[in-house]
């Protein structure tokens, strides 16, 4: 896997990378390839993984952000 391979990937956003990790499992479940094909889709895997991640963690940022700003304005 490459720097662009992985700029690329980085510019997903979260139903993107979930939908093409999902790709990448099933192929390889399937099989059939040799070991250096294998290694860099699962190279990918962990990255697309990696882009998932991200993102839900910005998300959960910002739930907390929004739930700590509403209690903040219900305490006042």
């Amino acid at each position: 896997m490459n720097d662009s391979d992985l700029a690329e990937i980085a510019t997903f956003g979260y139903e993107r990378a979930r939908d093409e990790l999902v790709n990448v499992v099933k192929m390889l479940e399937q099989g059939g390839m040799d070991l250096d094909d294998s290694l860099t889709l699962w190279e990918r895997g962990e990255a697309l993984a990696t882009r998932c991640e991200e993102h839900l963690a910005g998300a959960r940022k910002r739930v907390e952000d929004a739930l700590s700003h509403r209690e903040a304005a219900d305490e006042q």
